[in-house]
């Protein structure tokens, strides 16, 4: 059984005020001619030795220079040891696909750790004012803020410090990173190559932080479901994945009460000589009477499942996951006792059950589902965190992040978080806007690819839409307008850090092969980022 590993919260501790770390001999050549008079010389060089910043020529540092945004947002990529992100939607307009600094600047942004000058504009050429890096570093720290009487008016010119800017101004001065001179912060000065160099070096240094950078991420679980793809498809993809749980779709409830089996046991050896597992899926195909005439015979369930952990012990896989959808209300008891036979049968054979279930928003569809109750039977319950708006249905996001929170959230109340699997949507929909009623709209299921390729040939424009956690774009086909609430790095980023902030045991993926390259660093990422900082933030 795969269990998540809790790591302890990050502890700030204090560092000595000042930004002149203490000089000492450096017995090589200097990599950088122009260094011998900076008071970072050490810095600069321990830095550049680590690869986290490099001169602005072969032979230069120009440590007097001030720093630009789009190096800033490069070094904290290094220092975090986040992977560059390919994003196909820049998150700004000024920061093409090509620049040297695009994917670092993603990465970033994907994350909440640097933002622009504006919702589309980053700025990348303009220095980074004393005031912006401030809050920058209280980011990427996680630092708490140090506002209240014993904090602010510090600095003789606080009423120059930005009102956005102050918090996370009087945080970093209480770490002692920055502190001005002569009791003035100078907020709108800008910051140079050296100082920045000093504050990492110094970050570095301080054993705590030095000890949280090279944290692994925490282990979870990651179930990728296999849809639509040979098993030869499906081994590629899981190659260049995160994916450390196979399920493929083996078993499926007949109409006549029966079960298909398409079990595989090439597939299950392959997964452990790559070390990884299987838990097969087990569904209904939504067929509400096969699964109320199969619930409500306790012979035809114990046969039914039976048969089911028989052929996953020979095959030798390490779990099932179930997936029952459109189960009858009135069939909330059976259910609840089916999975727990099926849990114990399990059991008996040191497999896992993982039961698949949509958010309860009190409605018909999940009516049938004893959450506590299911929680309490099954190993895990995964969340289908998708269909928010489905096909056919009223136009609208996949997964919006209020959506997703709320529906999150109603579970972990009733189930614990170690307990909790949250399955992501790799797919979007392209839905008609003002076609058909008010109640149902016009739409295509997409893949990330497929959705890419849709708004760079049709010219879709999108825009970042922050209280849903998404971009929204918007083209005409045949004079219809149409629209796509995407997903990609950035808002599946967003939903994988709520999920971490409580500390779940993992996720799960709707479907395998639907995603595009770039989604998988950036998910490392965040757990790398989560690994750093600390669960439950």
């Amino acid at each position: 059984m795969i269990k998540p590993v809790k790591t302890a919260l990050l502890l700030l501790v204090l560092i000595s005020a000042g930004l002149r770390p203490q000089q000492t001999a450096y017995a090589k050549e200097p990599p950088f001619s122009d260094i011998g008079s900076s008071y970072a010389k050490d810095a600069i060089i321990r830095l550049y030795e680590k690869g986290l910043m490099k001169g602005t020529t072969p032979t230069r540092f120009s440590p007097a220079e001030p720093i630009s945004r789009a190096e800033f947002a490069v070094t904290i990529q290094r220092l975090l040891g986040l992977e560059p992100v390919a994003s196909p939607i820049p998150a700004f307009e000024d920061v093409p696909g090509g620049a040297w600094y695009y994917q670092s600047i993603q990465a970033s942004t994907d994350l909440g750790l640097t933002q622009g000058k504006s919702s589309r504009r980053f700025a990348p050429a303009e220095p980074v004012s004393r005031q912006e890096a401030a809050v920058w570093l209280s980011r990427i720290l996680n630092a708490a803020y140090a506002s209240g009487p014993a904090a602010d008016g510090k600095y003789k010119d606080d009423a120059s410090i930005a009102a956005w800017a102050r918090p996370e101004v009087y945080a970093v001065s209480k770490l002692g990173l920055m502190n001005g001179n002569d009791g003035r912060f100078f907020p709108g000065q800008a910051l140079t190559r050296q100082e920045i160099a000093a504050v990492m070096d110094r970050l570095l240094q301080n054993p705590t932080w030095s000890a949280k950078l090279s944290t692994p991420a925490r282990p979870s679980i990651q179930i990728g479901w296999q849809y639509d793809q040979t098993d030869a498809q499906f081994k590629q993809s899981i190659l260049h994945s995160n994916i450390n749980v196979l399920s493929p779709r083996w078993f499926f409830l007949t109409k006549e009460g029966s079960v298909t089996n398409e079990s595989e046991a090439s597939l299950v050896l392959w997964a452990k000589q790559q070390g990884k597992q299987v838990w097969p899926l087990f569904g209904n195909r939504f067929d509400q009477e096969a699964t109320h005439t199969l619930l409500t015979s306790k012979a035809k369930s114990s046969e039914l499942i039976a048969r089911v952990v028989n052929s996953a012990v020979q095959t030798g896989v390490q779990g099932i996951n179930l997936d029952f959808e459109n189960v009858a209300p009135e069939d909330r008891e059976a259910f609840t006792s089916f999975v727990a036979e099926f849990a114990r049968r399990l059991h008996e054979q040191n497999m896992v059950l993982s039961v698949d279930l949509s958010p309860d928003f009190q409605t018909d569809w999940t009516e049938a589902y004893d959450y506590a109750a299911l929680g309490k039977s099954a190993d895990y319950i995964v969340l289908m965190g998708y269909d928010e708006h489905w096909s056919g249905g009223k136009a609208g996001s996949v997964a919006s992040l209020p959506w997703l929170e709320k529906g999150l959230d109603n579970l972990l109340r009733k189930v614990p978080s170690s307990k909790v699997i949250l399955a992501l949507p790799l797919f979007s929909r392209d839905w008609m806007i003002g076609g058909g009623s008010a109640a149902a709209a016009p739409s295509e299921d997409l893949k990330l690819p497929e959705q890419f390729e849709r708004i760079k040939r049709l010219g879709a424009k999108s825009a970042w839409n922050e209280n849903l956690g998404q971009y929204v774009a918007d083209y005409r086909a045949s004079g219809n307008p149409r629209r796509i609430w995407l997903e990609e790095t950035r808002s599946l980023t967003s939903k994988y850090n709520l999920a971490m902030s409580r500390d779940i045991a993992g996720f799960a993926y709707w479907h395998i092969g639907g995603e595009t390259p770039e989604v998988w660093p950036a998910l490392r990422n965040a757990a790398k980022y989560d690994a750093i900082i600390g669960p439950g933030h």
